[in-house]
């Protein structure tokens, strides 16, 4: 894996909350990157499937980037307007 696929699965990854296993796989897999300048094949199997499996979910971290207000059918108010 080179570091711009690296990169941009981590800016992926930053979206969503991970689990401290998962947070210190992350760790651990980019302290390997930066001494080795490559990851070994279960890393790089294991970090493609985590993003993955990440984004089949919603981004959750950054809540109020992807959140927007819920809202049903306004009522008309005084005069017929809504």
């Amino acid at each position: 894996m080179n570091k711009d696929r690296l990169e941009w699965i981590m800016s992926g990854l930053n979206q969503y909350k991970l689990t401290k296993n998962e947070d210190q796989f992350i760790k651990t897999t980019l302290e390997d990157f930066d001494q080795k300048q490559a990851l070994t094949e279960h890393q790089e199997q294991r970090i493609e499937n985590l993003y993955k499996e990440k984004s089949k979910l919603k981004p959750n971290k950054n809540s109020n980037y992807f959140s927007f207000a819920e809202s049903g059918p306004q009522k008309p108010g005084p005069g017929g307007l809504a």
